[in-house]
């Protein structure tokens, strides 16, 4: 194996997961030319990866098909040893499988499946988690142990937050993409306003957050909050998670990210359920989510845009004191 071509096309935090292929190709060919290929978008995740020579992007938006094929030239020029195709849609079937890679693997539900070497089952429903779903395709060539995600955030990234670390914190990353994974805005008011003022908040997110952050501080009577939207890219937020004394995530982007730097999560799935395989990986990771059984969950595995029953009970049933006490249970592992 000396060229490999790992392809994830996905949203972000399908990206951060298919970071452990990197991690595990590595330590099997470790002199073999390690290469990603994701969306236009997320490349800053890889920005300075260690462990990649080139990161390819992929830009949807200039001409989805006509990127493509100029990509394709491109990938059948360094003509590959492997392909790994994490992504299961047929524009990257094609890119896979008339690659002229010697070894082509991926999911069998790619519609070009079937011209890749070898193709796997793909199961959400088995409570597998992704990372060991993405592992199948490379066992054969390694073993069947699975590595962590894993992102490389610069010594750049690092003095950026440095300056927010100098008193305990807690970082909360209030939004996602999908409104019936965001856990609700006054429910996070409430959280903030019961946490002991020794803390430090910080929120996170891009840009497009900082107004719906906003809302939830001026409801709050905290003196202690800060919006960072915006403020931070993808791996300054990385490194800033790492040291908190607890990250508050939905089941999102965020909550990938510090599985990727081992920080400590506390995981608020509203509702998708963590039987998905989506679930935070740090070691110290802990669930919360309605109690109690509920007919309508899970929804769907990405969510919606609003609650298809017009309650929203899988978020709004979620209790304050959950989210308390794994920040306590988080205090006793620290002290």
């Amino acid at each position: 194996m000396k060229k490999i071509l790992i392809i994830q096309t996905a949203f972000l935090g399908d990206v951060v997961l298919a970071t452990a292929l990197v991690e595990k190709l590595h330590a099997f060919y470790p002199e073999a030319k390690l290469d990603f290929l994701l969306r236009k978008g997320n490349e800053a995740l890889l920005k300075g990866h260690p462990l990649l020579r080139e990161v390819l992007i992929w830009d949807k938006q200039q001409g989805k098909y006509k990127s493509l094929l100029k990509l394709l030239k491109q990938v059948r020029a360094e003509q590959y040893d492997l392909v790994v195709n994490v992504q299961r849609f047929g524009a990257t079937g094609i890119m896979t499988a008339f690659s002229g890679a010697k070894e082509t693997v991926g999911f069998e539900k790619n519609p070009f499946s079937r011209l890749f070497t070898r193709r796997y089952v793909h199961d959400v429903k088995s409570g597998t988690h992704e990372v060991e779903r993405n592992d199948m395709l490379i066992q054969s060539l390694t073993n069947a142990i699975p590595s962590k995600p894993k992102l490389y955030p610069s010594q750049i990234d690092f003095a950026k937050v440095q300056d927010l670390k100098q008193e305990p914190f807690i970082c909360m990353a209030p939004t996602s993409v999908w409104f019936t994974k965001q856990y609700p805005p006054e429910q996070w008011v409430q959280l903030i306003n019961s946490l002991d003022t020794k803390y430090k908040i910080y929120l996170l997110g891009s840009p497009a957050d900082k107004s719906h952050c906003d809302a939830i501080i001026s409801q709050s009577s905290s003196q202690q909050v800060e919006n960072l939207c915006g403020q931070l890219n993808l791996l300054q937020s990385a490194a800033l998670m790492r040291d908190a004394v607890l990250n508050y995530v939905n089941d999102s982007g965020p909550m990938h990210l510090a599985s990727a730097l081992n920080a400590p999560t506390c995981a608020i799935y509203c509702s998708t359920v963590p039987r998905f395989g989506f679930g935070p990986l740090s070691g110290f990771a802990h669930v919360v989510e309605r109690q109690e059984p509920l007919y309508c969950r899970p929804c769907g595995l990405h969510g919606y845009r609003a609650c298809p029953e017009g309650h929203f009970k899988c978020a709004r049933e979620i209790r304050n004191e959950q989210l308390l006490q794994v920040l306590e249970v988080r205090e006793m592992e620290r002290s």
